[in-house]
């Protein structure tokens, strides 16, 4: 029975109609994608104009047939209650309500119309397929957080048994409850993994340090699939390792959707389907492929509530040999506000500062996670889990690495604890400024 299909249909979500749209949008040429994408755009445009009031003010100079003339959102555009960005036609009875994440530090409750969500879950349908999983029928051993709160909780397990998935806890990471798991995927056909790369990344350490390819206790295993946080090249080869099957990048946003999702000769494709990427520098000018910049993403089909030019607030780079139909992304370097400010004036990434930390860390197996945080200019505190306490000489190399990459005569700090703090949903902030 295709229990995920029928329950999209019984919430009002068209997801056969959502599916001939895509199928119907990837067998178009480039020529064809052209026309099809500069039209969407303006339909888009036009649409909020007319009958969005928040749109209409925001956009006041905004027109359609010159697109450098559409301004840039962000999240803080939109903390606002969901009322006063509704289009007119749209309310909590005929539109799909979610929050984001908050991972980003700025919250906010968004809608779409149930056509859009359809076209989202046709997309993730359609990308999933490339590995031989379907909705319907694939058992997932999917690692996310999921609410305390009694409606939430439940609402989310219902789900869970809808879309065949086990959900294993993101919050205990400890090497018993990781025992657990294993055991679990001893004694359940699996077919693949779903969730956020951190706390997949620490089952991983575990395996290895229990010497088990997790392939070969879970043979129905096809692929793992990991998103919402960053995954790293040594992170990446320690999954192909102890998991034996072909590690998936998946990059998407709760308001969005899919953005991209790597195929299975490990290019990250973006979704041009239902989303229009461009990537801008600071003065909003869009950059050509082969160029870093920031995201900025348009919803091709949200008329529930305008996502037009929306600043999602991370920093990356589409490949130079990108088409505007097939479009690779080559990089995703992380968040505009997770910027390192340094004494000097000079300015990094926060993962670079991460990055450093992390390769030197790594070296010795002992620390299982940790996460930097910048106190003040010139202080950092690195907060590390392991199983003994960082040596002098460990610390000392940690601190010559980053003189190295970044400046010297900056004050490092290192606190060892049981556990990190994770935000509510689960996912863990590798890098935070507090300046």
């Amino acid at each position: 029975m295709n229990l995920f299909d029928l329950s999209l249909r019984f919430n009002g979500f068209p997801i056969k109609k959502a599916k001939q749209a895509i199928d119907e949008i990837q067998n178009m040429n480039e020529g064809e994608y052209e026309k099809y994408l500069s039209q969407k755009k303006i339909e888009i445009v036009n649409f909020h104009l007319k009958q969005n009031s928040f749109y209409k003010e925001f956009a006041k100079n905004a027109n359609p047939y010159d697109w450098n003339s559409i301004p840039v959102m962000t999240k803080r555009d939109l903390q606002q209650p969901l009322k006063n960005r509704l289009s007119a036609g749209f309310s909590k009875q005929n539109i799909y309500v979610n929050k984001t994440s908050g991972s980003s530090g700025n919250p906010f409750i968004f809608a779409k119309d149930k056509y859009c969500h359809a076209l989202t879950w046709a997309g993730f349908i359609e990308r999933y397929k490339w590995f031989g999983l379907d909705f319907n029928t694939s058992k997932q051993a999917r690692f996310y957080g999921i609410p305390f709160n009694k409606k939430g909780y439940y609402t989310e397990r219902f789900k869970d048994f809808l879309s065949k998935r086990y959900r294993f806890s993101v919050f205990d990471l400890s090497d018993s409850q990781l025992k657990k798991n294993l055991i679990k995927f001893k004694t359940t056909k699996f077919d693949y993994i779903n969730g956020y790369t951190s706390s997949i990344v620490q089952f991983a350490k575990f395996l290895k340090q229990e010497n088990v390819v997790l392939k070969t206790v879970c043979p129905t295993l096809k692929v793992c699939i990991v998103t919402s946080e960053m995954l790293f090249k040594e992170d990446r080869l320690l999954l192909e390792s102890q998991f034996g099957v072909p590690i998936v990048n998946e990059y998407g946003a709760a308001e969005l959707g899919l953005i991209a999702f790597q195929n299975v000769n490990k290019q990250w494709l973006l979704n041009t389907n239902d989303l229009y990427v461009e990537i801008l520098d600071e003065q909003n000018n869009i950059l050509p492929f082969g160029k870093e910049g920031r995201l900025v993403i348009t919803s091709l089909y949200n008329k529930a509530q305008p996502f037009i030019r929306y600043d999602i607030g991370d920093v990356g780079k589409l490949s130079s040999q990108s088409t505007l139909k097939t479009q690779m992304l080559e990089t995703l370097i992380g968040r505009t506000d997770d910027i390192v400010n340094l004494p000097s004036g000079k300015k990094a990434a926060g993962l670079t500062f991460y990055y450093v930390t992390k390769t030197v860390i790594e070296d010795s197996g002992n620390v299982k996670e940790f996460i930097v945080e910048q106190l003040k200019l010139d202080t950092f505190k690195i907060s590390y889990v392991s199983a003994f306490e960082l040596s002098n000489e460990k610390i000392i190399d940690i601190k010559n690495s980053i003189t190295t990459y970044l400046e010297p005569n900056l004050e490092i700090l290192f606190e060892r604890k049981p556990v990190l703090e994770r935000s509510t949903s689960g996912k863990l902030k590798q890098f935070k400024s507090y300046l």
